[in-house]
């Protein structure tokens, strides 16, 4: 029997690679989708079994981007979705996170098999910074507020696990909303101390201005520049995560692993 197409959507980035890598491991034929072929969105889906959709990162517009792939994975005759959305979808001092909370609800209401996931922040975005010279960790919000980190290749393990599974007949996932943490609640001050023991280098973790990294944003060059908007929804989300971190589960990764989540000091120990 051959094995069955999985259309990435969003395949190019970093989830996407990781999602993609896992799907392989798994015997999965996976399809990269991005913007060269969302132009004909339809003949790009058409003959894949399932979708698992990683929107762009602070998509202007993400429910109607959402419901565009929606909308071309029937037409295509795709059965089945799997969206990856985010932890705490419904906060409303989020604009970044409401958009996919929105987007839940049209995944939910199509015609569609679909399964959600909701992962946390991965450990891998701070690894550029680990690997500064030297290293260290500013960021505009709190060194000492509580988060789930996740290992981003766990994130993906359990994407193929779902996708792969399901596609065998099962339906095991169809409608489920998981969770997707780490088991350990880690501050970004907790970070750098681990850093530092695997660098066995100083790595300071400080809390910048956020007033100032908004201006410094604002006026960057090049490909990192954001816009006014991008500025101001990570403004908003770095200010929930200054009052309250971003806190979830770890029991739905656990199981969908079957095993303990990778630790901290072991994911940050292989990335670095």
């Amino acid at each position: 029997m051959s094995p069955a197409t999985i259309a990435v959507v969003g395949a190019r980035g970093k989830t996407g690679r990781a999602v993609t890598d896992a799907l392989h491991r798994r015997g999965a034929s996976a399809r990269p989708i991005g913007r060269a072929e969302l132009r004909d969105p339809v003949s790009a889906l058409r003959g894949c079994e399932a979708v698992y959709l990683i929107a762009p990162n602070l998509h202007p517009d993400e429910p109607a981007f959402v419901a565009g792939i929606l909308d071309a994975a029937a037409r295509a005759g795709t059965s089945r979705i799997v969206y990856h959305s985010v932890v705490s979808p419904h906060a409303p001092s989020m604009p970044h996170h409401l958009g996919k909370a929105v987007s839940e609800d049209l995944v939910r209401r199509s015609s569609l098999s679909w399964t959600l996931l909701q992962p946390s922040c991965y450990l891998q975005n701070v690894v550029p910074a680990l690997s500064a010279a030297p290293p260290a960790l500013r960021v505009p919000y709190s060194t000492t507020q509580p988060f789930s980190f996740v290992d981003l290749l766990d994130v993906a393990e359990a994407a193929a696990t779902i996708v792969v599974a399901d596609g065998h007949g099962g339906g095991a996932h169809h409608g489920a909303t998981y969770e997707l943490g780490g088991t350990e609640r880690t501050t970004i001050g907790d970070l750098a101390r681990v850093a530092e023991a695997i660098l066995g280098t100083p790595v300071p973790a400080e809390r910048i201005d956020p007033a100032a990294w908004s201006a410094a944003q604002r006026t960057a060059t090049g490909d990192d520049r954001l816009d006014d908007r991008q500025v101001s929804w990570l403004s908003s989300m770095f200010d929930y995560y200054d009052r309250h971190g971003l806190l979830c589960g770890a029991v739905p990764l656990t199981a969908l692993l079957g095993r303990q989540p990778t630790t901290v000091e072991a994911t940050l120990r292989r990335e670095l």
